[in-house]
């Protein structure tokens, strides 16, 4: 049975390979923006994200201890704006279900305990960002009930 917890050291070897290939899906539709293959993350500073409660990050293991998918999570809190309201948020900087644990409710487990933990943690809202080059993405958090609340726009010269 599979558990989401939590990550922690010994699942870093599994979040670098799901990194790599969030960042080929960033890479295949954007190649002129993204390197592959790449990780934002090397396993010192990952030991680090998982070590602050500021960053939290959370794993779908199974019962051998592979890691099936991620999110990663940044406390976000704007304080004394002079236009926006002080609201606690968490943003979702990154999640991911291993190519081959696709289709079976991994991320949607994964997005109801970010839902939960954020809910416990005093959160107002749960934010994140995605890429138009990922449809399938944008479609998966749509039905989880998130839409949108800001769009990012460019021009290439």
């Amino acid at each position: 049975m599979n558990q989401i917890r939590r990550a922690q050291p010994q699942d870093i070897p599994g979040i670098l390979g799901l990194l790599v290939q969030v960042d080929m899906v960033h890479h295949n539709g954007r190649p002129d923006l993204f390197k592959g293959p790449a990780t934002k993350y090397n396993a010192k500073e990952l030991e680090a994200i998982i070590a602050d409660d500021k960053t939290p990050v959370f794993v779908c293991v199974s019962d051998d201890g592979a890691v099936l998918g991620h999110a990663f999570c940044i406390h976000k809190q704007i304080i004394g704006d002079a236009v926006l309201t002080d609201v606690k948020t968490l943003y979702i900087d990154d999640i991911c279900v291993s190519e081959t644990a696709r289709r079976m409710k991994i991320g949607s487990q994964l997005y109801e305990a970010v839902l939960a933990y954020a809910r416990a943690s005093g959160c107002y809202n749960v934010t994140l960002n995605v890429w138009s080059c990922n449809p399938g993405a944008q479609k998966f958090y749509e039905s989880c009930g998130m839409k949108p609340q800001k769009i990012g726009m460019e021009v290439i010269l």
